[in-house]
């Protein structure tokens, strides 16, 4: 019988966001992504105008997401950013609709503190910030004074590292708890991410990847954006396009080492394979 996941101290049962609350350590949750750029790295995440964003969105809700996780600035690798009113524009159209429609709660992927909070005004309950409340100051405060939960993920500029990966990791997410911490974010809001396929590697991807139950001791619920990703297609020697079973792998592979939601573009797939997963190393 396999090992059952790694012991993890939790700090919190749940994670609260906006008065939605979700229990730790019995299942594995499945955020779907819906990206609403002309440029995402997978051509079928990209779902641009808000009416097909909203019918992919209950695509996942049928599916079995518990969350839906929306992005309008694309971060694949080369990207070009775009100013807070093109993402806007792009942003608050389709979680207006999808808010409207959906019983699934939303998270908005972004690194700026007025789309923040245009989204979350407009029914959004999450942030994923993938540079960890690090990039712009007042993000922070937003997420506080919406009382909205947080994804602080991992990044950096380049993918040099003067000492051990994970331990450079755990300094970064250590920084961005402190800033949360001073702006008054309650720390059951808090998820992290250890950023894969972001300042790193395909290499320091598989790392990551392979000692992931080390950053169990932070305490807080861990989140695995492993979907479709390069570090996939280095092993595989695939596409995007086919690189769902390595996806599946990495979802499996994320349960048994502890986390607790995957964020990926194939819902029903990887519901299915973390259901399994659940079963096996959670028990």
């Amino acid at each position: 019988m396999p090992p059952a996941s790694p012991a993890r101290l939790r700090r919190h049962a749940a994670i609260t966001a906006r008065g939605r609350h979700f229990p730790l350590g019995g299942h594995t949750y499945v955020m779907g992504i819906i990206n609403l750029t002309p440029d995402s790295f997978y051509d079928g995440s990209r779902h641009a105008a808000p009416d097909d964003a909203l019918l992919h969105a209950r695509r996942l809700e049928s599916e079995g997401a518990d969350l839906l996780d929306l992005g309008a600035e694309s971060t694949r690798p080369g990207f070009s950013p775009v100013g807070a009113n093109v993402e806007l524009a792009r942003l608050i159209p389709a979680v207006k609709r999808i808010c409207a429609s959906c019983s699934v709660p939303v998270s908005v992927d972004t690194t700026k503190a007025t789309v923040a909070a245009a989204a979350l005004e407009a029914g959004a309950c999450i942030v994923n910030d993938q540079w960890g409340l690090q990039r712009d100051p007042d993000l922070a405060r937003v997420v506080r004074d919406f009382d909205a939960g947080v994804v602080i993920m991992h990044n950096q500029d380049g993918t040099a590292y003067a000492g051990d990966l994970i331990a450079a990791i755990r300094d970064f997410l250590s920084r961005s708890l402190d800033l949360a911490a001073k702006a008054g974010v309650r720390e059951n809001a808090i998820v992290l991410d250890p950023g894969i396929g972001f300042g790193k590697t395909p290499e320091q991807n598989i790392e990551v990847m392979r000692r992931l139950a080390e950053l169990n001791d932070l305490g807080f619920p861990l989140l695995l954006g492993a979907s479709r990703k390069s570090f996939l297609g280095k092993i595989l020697g695939l596409t995007p396009a086919d690189r769902l079973e390595g996806t599946l792998a990495a979802t499996t592979a994320g349960v048994a080492a502890g986390v607790d939601i995957v964020r990926v573009h194939d819902v029903l797939a990887n519901a299915r394979a973390a259901k399994v997963a659940d079963a096996l190393y959670r028990g």
